[in-house]
């Protein structure tokens, strides 16, 4: 009874208020809405479990405590970029056209980790969404051909012409029903064209095409988030009629509050659903685990007695959250337990689950236990080969096994897929085998001609991790050239490639003029990179200067920009005024070890 009578004296202490909210699925056999590597999986009934996950389970040992910062974006790179936002790695961005298909406001801000690739995204958002969901039984198949085709049309619009491709296609006497208005602004999220989606729902509004329900502000406040930022999203739920300001709103709301790992936000958001009585559900309890996994594990904790009071049934992806969870703050005896439960209540493991088990024991230096779960991966080639040898590679690869990298990869050349081949270049990558990573991209180039920024992306950050700072150079310019956008990850890359070399100014430079001509913000993780940079030169006037940057990007709401920050001070043994206020503002308030840092630069100001 130890453990558990610890977790609930913990809750005491920290008087956390937990609030959730109900799910965005229509669907009651639908869980959360799951990515994979970035493509929905949805888990059905038979996959919850028959009762609660003890909390006493959870926190049968100890949680390292720690600030993991992060967030991440569901949508699918977008193979319709144009080749507008050019990149000379010498003289800085090129002042470059805004071409049609660049339209997007990037929410990531941190990379991707391999327990958690599916960001906070509503449910209603799947791309698998049904024709019950949509009050839709059938549909005509030319009228899907229709939509499709105005899509298309969308697409390739400037980006200021929504509004007169919709109005000419509805002059030409077509219509739209609620599957087609669906398929088309779930086509524009994945390609992350959120810009367009939203003109083309304001458009949809303004017209009354069609009439509109909860669902339709909740699809609404969400594009406005990632466009125009929570507050303006904030702004926007005051003008829905009452209503239709229901639970979907709100939790459109919550879920962008976690997507930019907004703490602040996503509790005040908490605080305002509790008001409103809305009931608590599984989803929006996953959604909290997110955003506490990433910024304080400790918090996870308070979720499960939630549910626990509530009665609510975790999903599988619930417990993936968990085991991976366990798994970062090193406690393996505590994943393993967690895995025990799930499988006593009925719950089959999914490869997804399978990968977070086999990362963790490779991490931890455990083997042989890595390898009997790869052994049950690789059992489940037959029914899902796809998945299966795109999740091998890479854990083939942390293993220091280049045989069995090369076995499943030459599996692969046999039905080449383009997730498979960049999880090669990771591979190929990690074994520091770069000529052989080369060789996968030169093929893929072959293959599909035209490539989105991802297999890009992979190949920059071998050349990075393997500090090849000329072959990185050369590689962002070619992407340039070759039409390919050069978006966040890219800058992140080309920032780090010049901090390598020691040349923080020119990657300071990269990085504001990536800020300042393009309408997609870079990552979170490059501002802390560069400001980390300045602070350990005890530049306090740059560490200052990239720390109002951040805020001005809508990166603010965390307690790491505050610590290389306070850092900087101490750095340059020099005396700091008003922090404590400065952080009160920000409603950020300093844990232990920041206490402490807060001391050393006091010291200063007494001398």
């Amino acid at each position: 009874m130890w453990p558990l009578r610890r977790a609930f004296y913990s809750l005491k202490k920290q008087r956390y208020c937990l609030e959730a909210s109900r799910a965005f699925c229509a669907k009651l056999e639908t869980s959360s809405n799951v990515r994979g590597d970035r493509a929905s999986i949805c888990y059905p009934a038979h996959l919850l479990l028959t009762r609660f996950l003890s909390v006493k389970l959870f926190h049968d040992t100890p949680i390292l405590e720690g600030i993991f910062v992060g967030s991440h974006s569901l949508c699918s790179e977008a193979d319709t970029r144009s080749s507008g936002d050019n990149l000379d790695v010498e003289g800085g961005f090129l002042e470059a056209e805004t071409p049609a298909a660049v339209d997007v406001i990037d929410d990531s801000n941190a990379d991707e980790e391999d327990g958690e690739k599916l960001a906070s995204e509503p449910g209603f958002l799947d791309d698998d969404l049904s024709d019950a969901e949509k009050g839709v039984v059938g549909e005509d198949s030319h009228k899907k051909k229709a939509s499709l085709e105005l899509c298309k049309a969308i697409m390739d619009a400037p980006i200021h012409s929504v509004a007169s491709v919709l109005g000419k296609w509805f002059e030409e006497g077509n219509d739209l029903n609620r599957l087609s208005i669906s398929r088309i602004i779930v086509i524009l999220r994945k390609c992350k064209m959120y810009g367009k989606a939203l003109q083309f729902s304001e458009w949809l509004e303004t017209n009354k095409q069609p009439d509109l329900y909860e669902q339709d502000y909740a699809f609404r406040l969400d594009l406005i988030a990632k466009v125009h930022g929570i507050q303006k999203a904030e702004k926007y739920i005051e003008k829905i009629p009452n209503h239709f300001r229901g639970e979907l709103v709100y939790l459109a709301l919550l879920t962008c509050c976690v997507l930019v790992t907004n703490m602040k936000k996503a509790e005040t958001v908490f605080k305002k659903m509790r008001e409103q009585e809305f009931p608590i559900t599984v989803d929006a309890c996953n959604q909290m685990i997110i955003l506490y996994k990433r910024l304080d594990k400790r918090r996870i904790t308070d979720i499960l007695l939630l549910m626990e009071e509530e009665n609510l049934k975790p999903y599988l992806f619930t417990y993936r959250l968990l085991l991976d969870a366990k798994g970062e703050s090193h406690d393996l005896v505590g994943m393993e337990l967690l895995f025990e439960n799930m499988k006593a209540e009925g719950v089959l493991p999914d490869i997804y689950v399978l990968t977070v088990l086999a990362k963790h024991y490779i991490s931890g230096g455990l083997e042989d236990k890595a390898k009997t779960v790869l052994k049950e991966i690789e059992e489940r080639k037959l029914n899902e080969s796809t998945d299966v040898r795109r999740a091998l590679l890479p854990l083939y690869a942390s293993l220091g096994n280049s045989d069995e990298v090369a076995r499943i990869w030459k599996e692969c050349e046999l039905d080449l897929t383009l997730n498979e081949s960049i999880a090669a270049i990771e591979a190929w990558g990690k074994l520091g085998k770069v000529e052989e990573a080369e060789a996968v991209f030169e093929m893929m180039l072959q293959r599909w001609k035209k490539l989105s920024s991802r297999p890009y992306n992979a190949l920059l950050k071998v050349y990075l991790n393997h500090k090849l700072l000329t072959k990185g150079k050369e590689f962002v310019k070619r992407m340039g050239d070759n039409g390919c956008w050069v978006g966040p990850f890219a800058w992140d890359a080309l920032v780090r490639i010049y901090l390598g070399a020691g040349d923080v100014e020119k990657a300071d430079s990269i990085l504001h003029k990536a800020a300042q001509q393009h309408r997609v913000r870079p990552l979170f993780n490059t501002y802390m990179a560069v400001m980390e940079e300045y602070s350990n030169l005890g530049d306090i006037h740059n560490t200052e200067k990239l720390f109002y940057r951040m805020k001005h990007c809508r990166h603010s709401g965390q307690l790491k920009p505050f610590e290389i920050l306070i850092r900087a001070y101490i750095n340059a043994k020099s005396p700091v005024y008003g922090f404590r206020e400065r952080m009160k503002a920000e409603n950020m308030f300093p844990n232990k070890a920041f206490a402490q840092l807060l001391a050393q630069v006091d010291a200063f100001r007494k001398g």
